[in-house]
């Protein structure tokens, strides 16, 4: 089965969809079931989202396929936070983000002495301070 951008039209992809659903391989219904999680987030309504989520879990548990069984006691675990997140629209890429620069302040210092002066660094590079002394307007005055 070759690879479905997002970017192709929806009734192609529901086609595509179609053709893995009723496919008798398992590796094909686990793709199958994966696609059909993807448009999750498409939802904007948190009664819609619970619609689809409830049909998704009740097909993973009928699969007889053992990892998306446990797929769905997970997503059934962790129902309100995956909700919220579809509903506004959430994503992780500002955390991501943080940590990337922080390992990249790591990799820089090439190890710390303890976790104080890991800490000082991290907040030194990562704080937002503006170390520009001729943006600070001066206190003294020439008199």
């Amino acid at each position: 089965m070759p690879f479905v951008p997002r970017t192709l039209s929806v009734n192609w992809r529901r086609g595509v969809l179609d053709v893995l659903k009723n496919s008798s391989l398992q590796t094909a219904r686990a793709q199958a079931m994966k696609e059909y999680a993807t448009t999750l987030w498409s939802y904007v309504r948190t009664a819609w989202v619970e619609k689809a989520r409830t049909r998704l879990i009740s097909w993973m548990r009928r699969s007889r396929l053992e990892p998306m069984k446990r797929v769905a006691l997970t997503i059934r675990a962790h129902l309100w936070g995956i909700v919220n997140a579809i509903v506004r629209g959430v994503t992780i890429a500002g955390s991501e983000s943080v940590n990337a620069r922080i390992q990249r302040v790591k990799r820089m210092a090439c190890g710390f002495r303890n976790k104080q002066r890991f800490r000082n660094a991290i907040l030194f590079h990562l704080g937002g301070l503006d170390l520009n002394l001729a943006a600070v307007s001066s206190t003294h005055t020439d008199s």
